[in-house]
Formats: structure tokens, C-alpha cells, sequence
């Protein structure tokens, strides 16, 4: 509701316009309302807490991609997020050159597709290393041969692959290549005029590097643009992390293996008598065959045990344990 001016607010005003103090131009230009241009052509979809989001769900998947990736190449790898934008797809598939490397992949259970594209010297790299080369791009840019595709789609399925964990905490979805294309107008996936975001990923792979980009349309996210944002994400990450991942840790911890070893005595001898040592000789040491043994869980003693036999090995009977506060 607007403010009411009051008899006294009123007059004083009057007085001030028949004075000259005020000019009733400015008073005009104060009350004009301010008008944002908006373009609609490029609709604002996409705010930059969702912006934001996206690079901190990619920032995860270069994590792994670096930590993954070098067990298939055998050459380190580096991957950073340098920036997020949202654009039309028409801008995003002008700016493409042919031949290209795009992998067009399935987001199930979200609709629609996703476009992750690779720059080609990237791809050339990739294909020298796993076919034995020292991981050199080709000095001229060429088409992909079918075998070369057919290897690049092994790496795209990996790359691919990583996707999951990265979204857990908005969706869980179940990611697959359906197809590379070579020439980017076969990969009009949606509209040119609707509204894109684009990651941009710096990958380097040992000294070569070259741009992804993931092309993520607003109508493959629209179901879960409420979830694309800074608080549910790391509350959701939060959850996790005090539920799933202590789980997954204590299930590895149980499941690594550790040296047992039972210390019969110990005893000392010169070098001479070492040396001299013959088939039949006796070692006296320094416990009695009635004397508990000590037993070693790597260096540490952790049990006192009596020696024996079960089932014609050499066996322990566990008598006492040693408590951390002892």
C-alpha cells in the first residue's frame, strides 16, 4: 500500500514547489519505475546458484576422472572446472568444427540428453596411448576410423560411467553412451533456441591438453532444477557422508588383511656360532615350553596364546588379550 501524506507533508510541499526549492521534473524522474530488459531469445533458466551447483557436481567428477582415468592411459592426469555458462544451443553447436568428438548420452531416469564433447587432440592422445604410442595428438586434424571410434566409445562408456556418483546427492541416474557423432549436425538433440548450460573441463593428459565441455539442456534438468542448489546439495552430501560412506569404510577395514605371527623366544649368539651353524644344531632361547607366546598383529602385541596342533598345522590357542588402556 502507498504511503498517505499527511495535511502538514502536503502543505509543506505546495510551499516548497511555489518557492522554487523543488522542481517538479525531478520529482517525476524519482518516481519512474526502472525497466530491466529482458531477452527473450535467451530466457534466464538458469540463475547462477544452479550455475554454481553444476560446477561443484563437475568439480567431484574431475576428481575422479583424474584418479580413474590414468590406470587405462599409464600417463597422469589433470582435470579442472573453468567455468560454467548458460547460452542457446544453437551457439553452443555453431561454435563447433568439424570433425568433432561428441558422445550424445543418456541421463535415465531424467529426460533427454546430454552431449559431453571432447576436443579431438584429446581424442587422437587417448587413442596413441592405448594402442601403445607415447601419447602424441596428430599434426593434422583428420576423421576418425571405425576402430579408433569404436576405441574412443570404450572410454566414453568410463568417462560416463563416473557420472553416477556426482549426481547421488540431486538424482540417481543411470548414465550410457548412446552414440558418438563426428559431425555436429547430427546432433541436434533439442531446439537450437532452448537454453543450455555449458561445463567447461580443462583436461591435460601428460603435457596434452584440450577442452570438454558438457553441454546439459534445461530440459533434461527441469525436474531437478530445485535440487540444483548449494544448501540441498551439501545437506544431502552430509547425510551421505555420516551414512553410506562410514559404512563403505568399515566394510574395507574389515575386509584387510593383516600378518598374524606367533614369537616362539628369542636368543642370542656370536657371528662365529652362526656361521658354524649345521643341520641338528639346537638354539636354546629364553621361554620355557610351558610359557605363554607372545602374539604379533603387525609389530604390536595383541595376544598371549599356548602353542599346538589343529588338523597337522602348527596352531596357537589364544589365553589372553591386551587391551588398548593396558
Amino acid at each position: 500500500m502507498a504511503d498517505v501524506l499527511s495535511q502538514n507533508e502536503i502543505d509543506a510541499l505546495l510551499k516548497q514547489l511555489s518557492s522554487g526549492e523543488l522542481d517538479v521534473d525531478n520529482i517525476e524522474d524519482s518516481k519512474s519505475a526502472k525497466v530491466k530488459e529482458y531477452d527473450f531469445s535467451r530466457p534466464a533458466k538458469f540463475s547462477k546458484e544452479h550455475l554454481r551447483t553444476l560446477e561443484i557436481i563437475f568439480e567431484h567428477f574431475g576428481r575422479l576422472l583424474s584418479s580413474n582415468l590414468p590406470a587405462y592411459l599409464r600417463k597422469n592426469v589433470q582435470v579442472e572446472v573453468m567455468n560454467s555458462e548458460a547460452v542457446t544451443y544453437s551457439e553452443f553447436s555453431n561454435a563447433l568444427s568439424n570433425p568433432v568428438l561428441l558422445g550424445v548420452v543418456n541421463m535415465a531416469p531424467l529426460t533427454g540428453n546430454i552431449i559431453i564433447e571432447m576436443a579431438t587432440n584429446v581424442g587422437y592422445t587417448i587413442i596413441d596411448r592405448l594402442l601403445g604410442g607415447i601419447g602424441e595428438p596428430l599434426d593434422k586434424v583428420r576423421d576418425f576410423s571405425e576402430i579408433e571410434l569404436s576405441i574412443l566409445e570404450r572410454i566414453f562408456s568410463i568417462i560416463i560411467s563416473l557420472l553416477r556418483e556426482p549426481w547421488a546427492n540431486v538424482v540417481e541416474i543411470e548414465p550410457y553412451l548412446e552414440r558418438i557423432e563426428t559431425n555436429s549436425q547430427f546432433a541436434q538433440i533439442i531446439s537450437p533456441t532452448e537454453m543450455i548450460a555449458i561445463l567447461t573441463i580443462n583436461i591435460n593428459i601428460g603435457g596434452v591438453e584440450g577442452l570438454m565441455n558438457i553441454c546439459l539442456p534445461f530440459l533434461t534438468l527441469e525436474d531437478v532444477m530445485d535440487k540444483l542448489n548449494t544448501k540441498y546439495w551439501f545437506s544431502t552430501m552430509q547425510d551421505k557422508d555420516e551414512q553410506s560412506y562410514a559404512e563403505v569404510i568399515e566394510t574395507a577395514i574389515n575386509k584387510a588383511l593383516i600378518p598374524v605371527s606367533a614369537e616362539l623366544g628369542k636368543s642370542s649368539i656370536t657371528v662365529m656360532d652362526f656361521a658354524n651353524l649345521q643341520v641338528g644344531d639346537i638354539i636354546k632361547l629364553n621361554r620355557d615350553v610351558s610359557e605363554e607366546l607372545d602374539i604379533y598383529v603387525g609389530n604390536i602385541v595383541k595376544f598371549k596364546a599356548l602353542p599346538g596342533s589343529f588338523s597337522d598345522n602348527y596352531a596357537v590357542k589364544v589365553t589372553e588379550i591386551y587391551r588398548e588402556e593396558e
